[in-house]
């Protein structure tokens, strides 16, 4: 399925080559997608801050455009540049984060609106996962980050299927090696109050 244009970045996820990182990041800055491992999946992402890149994502994940997608921060201090953070947000994503959490927060002014929900809010990750802190990190903003996936919803979480099935629409995939392959649950802390969306791998039992 041509994709000569594809770069297949083989990086560790324990100790991430900086040049390679570097390379993933250029890619973002051009306003290219690429490919990567999570703690959850192997996600497909852009910078939040290319609003052609995010289009391309939506019609890529063919889907509906007041949906937004969540996005990848690279620790909590990066997260309260990009939302409201009270204490009780910060010492409850201090406990959890990183981690396969996607916590909801009312997002900040620097956050596109394309990334926000009507009521203004945002899921932001901090993966426990080297390859995507350092790649947030090289870039200087966030990520968009969205699962791959089939058109039939099935979960891709092989890098090799991901160049097959994407083709040419990705800069780069990385090969990270294997994703836990569990979803990240999904946690609102809008107004203090928290509410669990979606359980997954993270334990939830502190919010429940």
């Amino acid at each position: 399925m041509g994709y000569e244009n594809i770069m297949l970045l083989t990086i560790n996820q324990d100790n991430p080559q900086p040049r390679l990182i570097d390379k993933a990041a250029d890619i973002l800055k051009q306003g290219g997608i690429i490919s990567y491992p999570t703690d959850t999946y192997y996600g497909i992402g852009c910078d939040i801050m290319n609003k052609k890149a995010i289009q391309a994502i939506y019609r890529i994940k063919q889907r509906n455009a007041a949906k937004p997608f969540s996005f990848m921060c690279s620790d909590l201090k990066h997260i309260s540049n990009y939302a409201k953070v009270t204490n009780y947000a910060y010492k409850t994503m201090k406990r959890h984060l990183p981690g396969p959490y996607t916590f909801i927060l009312e997002g900040s002014k620097l956050v596109p609106k394309i990334m926000l929900t009507k009521r203004k809010t945002a899921g932001i990750r901090v993966p426990d996962n080297n390859i995507c802190i350092d790649l947030v990190r090289a870039l200087g903003n966030p990520i968009l980050t969205t699962t791959a996936k089939q058109p039939d919803n099935q979960i891709i979480n092989d890098p090799s299927f991901i160049m097959d099935h994407y083709g040419h629409m990705l800069g780069a995939v990385i090969d990270g090696g294997a994703t836990p392959g569990d979803p990240s649950s999904v946690i609102s802390l809008i107004d203090d109050i928290p509410e669990i969306i979606r359980a997954g791998k993270g334990d939830v039992s502190l919010f429940e």
